[in-house]
């Protein structure tokens, strides 16, 4: 999980954007920096630190982070 060093990024999880109503079921997720550049330009799937796959589409600067991939991220990152 070095990868997620860095260059880490968070991602929002798009199955939840089918949903006008309750964005608070909306998140951003951490998956590698390299891996989602990927994804955005050829369409293929992510997997984010807490496991969700998706392909990423959207901002996901305006959303919160996801507690799971958050909490993972402080236990692989304890003194930050």
């Amino acid at each position: 999980m070095s990868e997620m060093a860095p260059g880490s990024q968070t991602v929002l999880d798009e199955r939840t954007e089918q949903f006008e109503d309750g964005d608070h079921e909306r998140f951003s997720h951490y998956v590698p920096k390299n891996k989602l550049v990927k994804a955005m330009v050829t369409g293929t799937p992510v997997v984010a630190l807490c496991g969700k796959v998706w392909v990423p589409t959207k901002n996901p600067e305006k959303f919160p982070v996801c507690p799971e991939c958050k909490e993972i991220w402080q236990s692989l990152n304890p003194g930050k």
